[in-house]
């Protein structure tokens, strides 16, 4: 039985990768400085860990046997748009921290396999309609945020330990993920999220706002689809940070009215001032095909799943008010 560590396994993505390798046939352990909110953990064993002290990211190492077959980076400071753009010290402290130490130890106590969770915020702002940047677009570098910036950082730091080590990375650059089971409010939910809670809390015949003016065009990914993609990069051998994401690229507003249509009712959109981030995203994804994936559950379909959840945490919210 393959052993895999999960790093960052109360938290969104975390959480469902734990799912799916237990399904694989996985002893996992899962660790993060928080329990999952919102579902038990299925991990073989879950520690409650500080991954930015060295001395947690060699306790979370530790295991009957000798190493971890794989182990997942997913571990980070990190929200929404709104989060980002407020709490840049946070975000690069704490996540720069974690990265650190987790490669370094991961890469003297000989685990054969590790993957790290980057992101798409790697890459400068992009024109709408402009033709797609590949992974080596991302230098020279010029990401839009403080988040990029550490992301960067840390995906060189794990390629030179790979250089230097004898320890395979793989590396994914995420574009946005969403799904049931992720953070709906509090700050820190990303747009999918927080536009379904605003549906949800909204009135029929009521008004939501949506930050900018909409026409920013984002790739939203399905949770489901995303953690298969990690699981087959990780068995891969591409070398090198890889763009995984969907082909659909749509705007803010076609994300709020999917999610309008999702609840039903007939809600409103009012355009405010606030934290938008790029405002165009197109990327290659000549090399995530070289893994025989591609994402299988358009935004419509995704967006039903995550507004019928997030509904019902709405509702259960209220009733507990």
């Amino acid at each position: 039985m393959k052993k895999a560590l999960v790093c960052g396994a109360g938290g969104f993505i975390g959480g469902h990768l734990v799912k799916k390798l237990k399904r694989a046939g996985y002893w996992v352990r899962g660790v993060d400085i928080k329990a999952h909110e919102f579902a038990p953990t299925q991990a073989d064993e879950f520690l409650l860990l500080d991954l930015r002290e060295a001395h947690n990211c060699w306790h979370a190492l530790a295991v009957d046997g000798g190493t971890f077959d794989e182990v997942y980076q997913l571990a980070a400071d990190m929200g929404g748009m709104g989060f980002i753009h407020t709490a840049e010290c946070e975000i690069m402290h704490n996540s720069a921290l974690i990265n650190i130490n987790m490669i370094d130890s991961a890469a003297r106590i000989q685990v054969p396999r590790y993957f790290f969770s980057s992101s798409v915020c790697v890459y400068r702002d992009m024109a709408l309609d402009e033709p797609t940047l590949t992974e080596a677009d991302a230098v020279p570098a010029n990401p839009d945020n403080e988040y990029g910036w550490e992301k960067l950082y840390a995906e060189r730091m794990a390629l030179a330990y790979a250089r230097h080590y004898p320890i395979q990375v793989r590396i994914a650059r995420f574009e946005n993920c969403y799904g049931p089971e992720g953070t709906w409010r509090g700050g820190r939910e990303k747009a999918p999220a927080a536009i379904c809670r605003k549906v949800a809390e909204a009135p029929d015949g009521g008004m939501i706002d949506v930050w900018g003016d909409g026409t920013a065009i984002r790739n939203f990914t399905y949770v489901d689809d995303m953690v298969e993609a990690i699981y087959r990069l990780t068995q891969s051998d591409l070398q090198g940070a890889v763009n995984l994401g969907g082909e659909e690229y749509v705007t803010v507003t076609a994300l709020a009215e999917t999610a309008i249509a999702a609840s039903g009712k007939n809600v409103h959109i009012r355009y405010v001032d606030g934290p938008v981030g790029v405002q165009a995203r197109n990327f290659s994804k000549v090399r995530s095909q070289a893994l025989d994936w591609q994402a299988e559950t358009d935004l419509s379909e995704g967006i039903a799943r995550t507004y019928a959840w997030i509904a019902a945490q709405v509702a259960r919210a209220k009733d507990a008010a």
